[in-house]
């Protein structure tokens, strides 16, 4: 079997799968892919509860962490519009929900077929595992079964979220190899842990509400869902991308003002919430107020009670690696070219999707990302080609 090629991705993920499509479409290049698990695109397959959330009808690098211009100048070469057509080219035409996320109509299946079928020129190498990437006239990769030589190395390994599914990472030890600054990686889009003075919200398990959570500068506004461990659900996935530590804000009833929905009313306080009994007894219980008729509370209890609208807690972790979907950090896009992913130390080496340190909120970004990650590397080994 050729083990010759012009171009070495490594990683058969959503970037990775994307840059084999790319290229093999728009060139004659020889491409290779190596992947260590026995199947291609294994995180997409399960995101989304089998449905693949694939991007989001607002992107925008406010949308991210990482820094703006970089993200920017990738998302232009190939944004969502660009995803969406280029999908629907593909006769997948992908459906909304909550008027804001993009899922594939069926499963997860779907976008998986086209992405194996524009990639089916390219030679896939699965059940390898990368011991290590070396460059001398040409790149040389080593792996668990065989040495392979390309020009052109693309590396789209990920990050070290979900290792049931092979993650690895070997992404950023060939980027710190090569002379690359990297951010340690992290657990991000991922459930919090809580201080004892918090463990009243443990008490809830099982109760979902909207809420509102401020990180820094950051305002995040989606579902909320108390759990066993701590505190979870989608408003507080995006809001641990921007949680480091220290303390975060919730607004509880976002939209609304209890100290109007109180005024002139005979109704007890907890009723007046709008919010589960269970949920406002306790919390009336944290702030040390009674539940009693709003119109009994005085000054300084509507003080208490306005906290509903700015809880303030610092928490005390995540819930790891092992509940993360995604992983924070990786190679720094200061030694990356802004244009194309390309290494700005080493020509022909490349880092795209996860393993760069870029990383979005919940709703389809990360995926968003990886796309235009791996259209931007594979579009410039094109224009380097002719």
């Amino acid at each position: 079997m050729n083990k010759e090629f012009d171009v070495m991705i490594l990683g058969a993920g959503a970037s990775g799968m994307m840059a084999a499509a790319w290229l093999n479409v728009h060139s004659k290049l020889r491409v290779g892919v190596i992947e260590g698990n026995d199947k291609p695109a294994a995180k997409l397959k399960i995101s989304g509860g089998g449905k693949c959330n694939i991007t989001n009808t607002r992107v925008s690098t406010s949308n991210f962490l990482g820094d703006d211009s970089f993200v920017e100048a990738i998302l232009k070469q190939f944004s969502k519009d660009d995803l969406l057509k280029w999908l629907e080219d593909e006769g997948l035409r992908p459906v909304v929900r909550k008027n804001r996320y993009y899922f594939c109509p069926g499963s997860s299946d779907e976008i998986i077929t086209i992405l194996r079928r524009k990639s089916a020129q390219s030679t896939f190498f699965f059940s390898r595992k990368i011991i290590a990437v070396e460059k001398k006239e040409v790149f040389v990769i080593r792996t668990d079964r065989e040495t392979f030589t390309a020009s052109q190395v693309i590396v789209a390994t990920g990050g070290i979220s979900f290792k049931s599914l092979g993650a690895s990472d070997i992404g950023v030890k060939i980027a710190q190899q090569f002379g690359h600054e990297i951010k340690t990686f992290q657990p991000a889009l991922v459930g919090l842990t809580l201080q004892p003075d918090q463990f009243w919200m443990k008490e809830l398990s099982g109760i979902s509400l909207k809420v509102e959570i401020t990180v820094g500068d950051r305002v995040l506004q989606e579902d909320m869902l108390f759990a066993h461990r701590g505190i979870s659900g989608p408003a507080v996935l995006s809001a641990s991308l921007y949680w480091t530590k220290g303390s975060l804000s919730i607004d509880f009833l976002p939209g609304q003002d209890i100290i109007k929905l109180c005024a002139d009313q005979k109704k007890q306080l907890s009723s007046v919430m709008r919010l589960s009994k269970r949920f406002s007894k306790s919390f009336l219980a944290v702030v040390n107020l009674k539940d009693k008729p709003c119109n009994k509370l005085s000054v300084e209890e509507k003080q208490q009670l306005s906290q509903l609208h700015h809880y303030r807690f610092a928490p005390s972790g995540t819930f790891g690696f092992t509940k993360a979907e995604v992983s924070k950090g990786g190679v720094l896009t200061s030694g990356l070219d802004p244009k194309s992913c390309e290494s700005r130390q080493i020509e022909g080496l490349y880092f795209v999707g996860e393993v760069a340190d870029v990383t979005g909120e919940l709703g389809g970004y990360n995926f968003q990302w990886a796309f235009s990650s791996g259209v931007a590397a594979a579009d410039n080994i094109i224009k380097k080609d002719h």
